[in-house]
């Protein structure tokens, strides 16, 4: 991205028309700024954090599944794990379905560390997104999840985009 994007400013203010990936990439650099310092000693910060969200949320059957859902290279994940698990935040379980294959599982320490850092960070979204009321807050994130999840092409059966986008259906659009 270049300084001379398609996004004009007159006055402190930027077009509509303005450069997309500018501003994808000036929410991207706000989040981690403000995301990083609050997940403390969690083992590989963010990724950390999305790794735990995924397993106390979802139900992927198996590692491979996990890291193939979130998109994380299938050896980078085992060494998260591995982290996650020293830090007694998850364990690797026999899978019911296939004794050969490993369900990753969060520990009670696990569950309890996730929903404080899911509460510091949504405060913490909330106060990236501090521009827009909350009605349009929950849109935007309704309309990113919709459109995240439509990229990475997650299978109906075990979206849980599709959950979350049924829990917000009755949130009214912003005006």
């Amino acid at each position: 991205m270049s300084g001379t994007g398609s996004g004009t400013h007159d006055g402190g203010r930027v077009h509509a028309e303005g450069d997309f990936g500018w501003h994808l990439g000036v929410l991207l650099s706000a989040y981690q700024g403000s995301v990083a310092p609050l997940l403390g000693e969690l083992p590989h910060a963010t990724r950390g954090y999305q790794i735990l969200a995924a397993v106390v949320h979802g139900d992927q059957p198996t590692q491979a599944a996990l890291a193939a859902h979130l998109g994380i290279d299938r050896t980078v994940m085992t060494y998260v794990i591995d982290d996650l698990v020293e830090a007694g935040l998850v364990e690797r379980r026999l899978n019911p379905a296939d004794r050969r294959a490993r369900k990753i599982v969060a520990t009670p320490q696990g569950a309890r560390t996730l929903a404080d850092l899911e509460e510091r960070v949504r405060q913490a979204e909330d106060g990236l997104l501090d521009a827009l009321s909350a009605q349009e807050r929950a849109a935007f994130r309704l309309l990113l999840r919709r459109t995240a999840c439509r990229l990475r092409n997650v299978e109906p059966a075990a979206d849980p985009c599709t959950a979350a986008e049924s829990a917000l259906k009755d949130i009214p659009a912003p005006r």
